[in-house]
């Protein structure tokens, strides 16, 4: 296999460097624009142990005690699933690592699936700790491969930040072998190192604080960061995605790629801006390297002229570069042009045939405030139903419930949805919580089989593990037996009558209620009738088959503005028959 190449993404060209690299073990949680990475990675099962933890604190530590026997080990998350694994990860930095350990993380800029954007590069100056970040998918592999090897010469953990332009492009990547097993599996006795009791934890601090003095000399002279010479005026300090972009727009200008942008390669910077008249930043969120560089007493362009909020593409370069040429700063993103073509909006809305339709339509019946969470069902919160008033976190849309119960709202009534695989990431200590603090919040799990958000991962409650293997299945409802919750109902929501009724039956309780939606996702079990149609001799055009909001249920833009139902996307779940009050939508013969 040596010298051969392929066609790879970003997040497959991670996984082939943690193969290639000797990983044995490689843990996560599914989030977009970092799922690809385990899924790839898992295609090695003969040579790498690969799994879906219950959230991303789980996965870093199970990827720790890998390290501490002597496997190199990887965790994977996106951006805000870093702050669910930041409590271990500050203290793996003071104990230090045996084998290798990285930890990927796939920042999200402009938020294409997440509910914020947020630069992880903020956590390795936190956690002081190394952090490459390649450009193209070549990089993307070896600079994991470089990432392993950083860990093991300094003892430390390591991040490798990727983007979603990084995750998901595509680039040539060369393959080559797989490195040899580093050795057996053991553990050494060493409590004064992996033990974190305040005696200990105060000579690690001092170990890690020498081991940062001494990446800071290496980042100098390593060659991921490297001078790209060209022109004798200007100078651009880039990193990631954004020296694409960089070597694309400013042709004439000299580039400092730093592609082990922490800790800051600082003689390499004076000696860069040394060389030239001007020094520009590009750089996707945060001014992270603009601020260290202007601390060093260098001026610099650039936050004035690209902006920080939202993905940086090749078209703003261009205008930030024509603003630094003109002398005018960045007040305002620049209007689109309204005479270029533009693809018709697209609104987000629920697969046809997906059984949070039912639910949120129920709710929708019902005046009450909800607290939602991050999943499919985050979609509620846009008409027709517009039945979400709140998204937070994961496990927030128990927590949040159970605040407004305690601040004493009592208005309308309480409830809070969750998703099952959420609830097993972050939704059993709010139900604790609940519980535990005697809330009256009715608590809505959607059970839909898997983690549909990201592309019907499994999960706890799914039976499988990523390897495919048949495991435990856990249920909500037993969480919430042994949480202590006595009210406890499941219910299908493609039966409206069902789902309606048992709502406004447990919103009356002055007690926790805890309500189990289940319906697998679409996209794993069809329907077994067919598509339905509109019988027209019995249809009155009223519209309320339209406020079920399904995509394949429209209005024939005529004068008679005839509603029908699209065969094509119809799954056959028949909850739209079961809204209409003529029963003139009927299975099609």
């Amino acid at each position: 296999m040596p010298n051969r190449s392929r066609i790879l993404s970003g997040n497959e060209a991670i996984a082939r460097g943690a193969y290639e690299a000797g990983v044995r073990l490689a843990a996560g949680y599914p989030g977009t624009p970092s799922t690809e990475i385990l899924e790839s990675l898992a295609q090695y099962e003969s040579e790498v142990y690969c799994e879906w933890a219950p959230n991303e604190k789980v996965a870093l530590e199970v990827v720790v005690g890998a390290s501490l026997v002597g496997a190199r080990s990887m965790a994977t998350m996106k951006h805000v699933g870093l702050n669910v694994a930041a409590d271990p990860l500050m203290t793996l930095s003071y104990m230090g690592t045996e084998a290798g350990l990285v930890v990927v993380v796939a920042d999200d800029p402009g938020m294409h699936s997440s509910q914020n954007e947020q630069d992880s590069r903020n956590y390795a100056r936190f956690a002081k700790i190394p952090l490459f970040e390649p450009s193209d998918s070549q990089e993307a592999k070896d600079f994991m491969i470089a990432a392993f090897e950083l860990s093991e010469r300094f003892n430390t953990p390591v991040i490798l930040r990727s983007t979603t332009r990084i995750s998901h492009g595509k680039s040539v990547v060369r393959l080559e072998k797989r490195k040899a097993s580093q050795g057996k599996i053991e553990f050494l006795k060493n409590p004064q190192k992996y033990v974190a009791v305040p005696s200990y934890a105060r000579k690690m601090r001092e170990r890690m604080e020498k081991r940062l003095a001494q990446l800071r000399l290496y980042v100098n002279k390593c060659s991921q960061n490297r001078i790209i010479a060209r022109g004798k005026e200007v100078g651009v300090v880039a990193s990631g995605v954004t020296f694409q972009y960089a070597m694309e727009e400013f042709k004439e200008a000299s580039i400092l790629k730093l592609g082990l942008s922490y800790p800051f390669p600082d003689d390499l910077i004076r000696e860069f801006a040394h060389n030239y008249q001007e020094l520009i930043v590009i750089e996707e969120l945060d001014n992270f390297l603009e601020e260290h560089i202007r601390s060093l007493g260098i001026k610099t362009k650039g936050r004035d002229f690209f902006p920080g909020i939202g993905e940086l593409n090749p078209d703003k370069v261009a205008q930030g570069h024509d603003r630094i040429e003109n002398g005018s700063v960045l007040l305002v993103e620049k209007k689109a042009d309204k005479k270029a073509i533009l693809l018709p909006a697209r609104p987000p809305v629920f697969c046809a045939g997906c059984p949070s339709r039912g639910l949120f339509y129920a709710l929708s019946q019902i005046d009450c405030v909800v607290s939602g969470d991050i999943g499919c069902y985050s979609l509620g919160v846009f008409p027709p139903y517009e039945r979400l008033d709140t998204i937070l976190c994961m496990g927030a849309g128990i927590t949040v419930a159970q605040g407004m119960d305690k601040a004493g709202f009592r208005d309308k009534p309480l409830i809070g949805i969750v998703g099952d695989s959420t609830f097993f990431h972050a939704g059993m200590t709010g139900l604790l919580e609940i519980s535990y603090n005697k809330g009256i919040s009715t608590i809505v799990i959607v059970d839909n089989r898997a983690t549909a958000m990201t592309g019907l991962q499994d999960h706890p409650g799914t039976g499988r593990t990523l390897m495919k293997k048949r495991t435990y299945t856990a249920y909500p409802e037993d969480f919430a037996r042994a949480c202590g919750i006595k009210n406890i109902r499941v219910i299908d929501p493609f039966d409206f009558g069902q789902t309606l009724r048992v709502l406004k039956e447990e919103v009356r309780k002055k007690a926790a209620s805890v309500i189990i939606s289940r319906r697998a996702c679409i996209l794993i079990e069809k329907p077994k009738k067919g598509p339905w149609t509109i019988d027209p001799d019995r249809c009155t055009q009223c519209g309320r088959c339209l406020k079920v909001g399904c995509p394949a249920i429209y209005q024939e833009n005529t004068n008679e503005k005839v509603i029908l139902v699209d065969k094509v996307l119809c799954t056959g779940c028949g909850f739209c028959a079961q809204v209409c009050s003529q029963g003139a939508i009927v299975p099609k013969g």
